[in-house]
């Protein structure tokens, strides 16, 4: 599926299982070299076969080969771009605080969803600083669950998880996330026009 400048046609739906992979939506090959300087957020319109659902949004690049580029993190050696989270009955928002680029969330009420029933999520992705190359992609990744790259993963003395892309603190604890509601379908929906915001700087 495809990222692209083009505002899209309303309407469809996509629908995923977030224990699995998730949908990845990527531009085609990059003509000319992209900065991007800055914070990133993504808005969805989305649908739960249960009462709940936890995103997790991966801002990536991929090089010709088709092969991810991964970079050194905080303590994970190995990471995406940008990395996101929400959960979909924390979405209630501060009018006053949110900006564009940084949606803030109140986390002072549960608001459930209802099964099949659409509602808006915006998400936050981490800011970052990057030149990406000519004929690499951009692309971005909507799971139900932790990003994990595809290559050994690292560990630490003192801490108990490995590491495969977002550190340490992994979100599989099932007190937490029951998998009768977080390993629902998830739907996507086009017909109000979602968006992932970049922090595209011109290079001239």
């Amino acid at each position: 599926m495809q990222l692209s400048r083009e505002t899209p046609k309303p309407g469809g739906t996509l629908t995923y299982d977030p224990m699995g992979d998730g949908l990845t939506f990527s531009t085609p090959p990059l003509r000319a070299e992209m900065e991007l300087t800055g914070p990133s957020a993504l808005k969805l319109f989305v649908s739960s076969a249960s009462t709940d659902a936890d995103l997790f949004v991966v801002l990536r690049v991929f090089g010709p080969d088709g092969k991810e580029v991964l970079f050194q993190g905080a303590l994970d050696p190995k990471t995406p771009v940008g990395q996101g989270w929400l959960r979909a009955s924390h979405r209630k928002l501060d009018r006053e605080r949110s900006l564009a680029y940084r949606p803030y969330h109140t986390h002072d009420e549960k608001q459930p969803l209802v099964p099949g029933a659409m509602v808006e999520l915006d998400i936050e992705i981490w800011p970052t600083c990057i030149v990406v190359p000519a004929s690499y992609r951009i692309a971005l990744s909507i799971r139900g669950r932790d990003y994990e790259h595809d290559e050994a993963a690292a560990t630490l003395s003192n801490m108990k998880n490995p590491m495969k892309g977002c550190g340490p603190f992994t979100h599989d604890d099932e007190t937490d996330r029951p998998p009768n509601i977080f390993g629902a379908r998830v739907t996507l929906h086009f017909e109000r026009q979602p968006f992932l915001l970049l922090p595209v700087i011109p290079m001239n």
